[in-house]
């Protein structure tokens, strides 16, 4: 699979909260889901079809967007982020200039999912594609790309010291009909970034994921309102699609990213899903025979030695 336009999208593209912490922050653990009320069904796929930005918040200081347009809305094909957003710190803000300068120039820009790195979260948020599975100790969140897996502890804390992974520590509680998700400890790989566009972050890195339903209505108003400037695709590469005759419940997702050592104020985003058409897909990342730009080969993630 070539990855010059890789990033969760692929070919389809062409053709159509809480304190920061430095890893010893406890977060407050909290009971299963409030007396009285039930744990709330979020299980099965979900999709939200709409790329590469996600939904800025009705008020208050929200995500990093694509300065590129295309008739009138985010232009999937180019990634250049505002670095005049004010939530970036002046090094952040530089970061994202040149990784827009460097999407323009010399076409897409290195990002976790085209060369094949796990992405991090939020990162990860970025997938069209997502599957909750819920246990009664634990959830185990998949993404569509590249098999990426997301594993959430219910009731506990984070260690006193946090050994920084992929995906980070994340611990999860219910707060009655809301799933709260709370990670710290996010590996910095080679290309660690929050987003498509490069913003980087520190191991300071702090995200607050909340998960509630919505009514079918507020789900369709929702969704509507997040793709207003973005780019709603009519399928997706990894095999989802819109489903017209669905009349069930949405999910919303709003999460909360703060980071001092990047970051002048923490933000917020949100994603709406709703159920897609097609089946779980087998979407994987493989070596580019083509080479990545520039004459050079993707950086794929390599072992020095044999775990084995």
């Amino acid at each position: 699979m070539n990855v010059q336009r890789r990033d969760f999208l692929l070919p389809l593209i062409s053709a159509a909260t809480a304190v920061a912490v430095s890893g010893q922050t406890v977060a407050q653990t909290a009971p299963l889901a409030d007396a009285g009320t039930a744990i709330p069904d979020f299980s099965g796929i979900w999709g939200h079809l709409a790329w590469p930005d996600v939904e800025p918040p009705a008020t208050g200081p929200g995500p990093v967007t694509n300065k590129s347009r295309r008739n009138g809305g985010s232009n999937p094909n180019a990634l250049v982020g505002d670095y005049t957003n004010p939530i970036l710190q002046p090094h952040a803000a530089h970061a994202v200039k040149m990784q827009g300068e460097n999407e323009q120039s010399s076409g897409p820009a290195p990002t976790p999912s085209n060369q094949c790195w796990p992405g991090g979260v939020p990162f990860v948020l970025y997938n069209i594609g997502m599957q909750m599975i819920q246990q009664p100790d634990r959830i185990t969140i998949l993404y569509s790309n590249d098999h990426e897996v997301r594993h959430v502890r219910l009731n506990e804390s984070h260690p006193a010291a946090v050994t920084p992974s992929w995906y980070g520590d994340s611990v999860g509680h219910y707060e009655g009909e809301t799933l709260v998700i709370d990670t710290v400890g996010v590996k910095i790989g080679p290309f660690a970034m929050v987003d498509m566009y490069g913003t980087p972050h520190t191991q300071a890195l702090h995200v607050v994921e909340r998960y509630r339903l919505l009514d079918a209505d507020a789900a369709k108003e929702a969704e509507d309102r997040g793709e207003r400037n973005n780019f709603r695709l009519a399928y997706s590469d990894p095999g989802f699609s819109p489903d017209p005759s669905y009349k069930g419940k949405g999910l919303a997702l709003q999460f909360t990213v703060e980071d001092d050592g990047v970051f002048t104020t923490p933000w917020t985003a949100g994603i709406t899903y709703r159920r897609p058409l097609g089946d779980w897909p087998e979407m994987v990342c493989a070596e580019n025979p083509h080479k990545y730009r520039d004459g050079k080969a993707a950086a794929l993630p390599t072992a020095g030695n044999p775990d084995f």
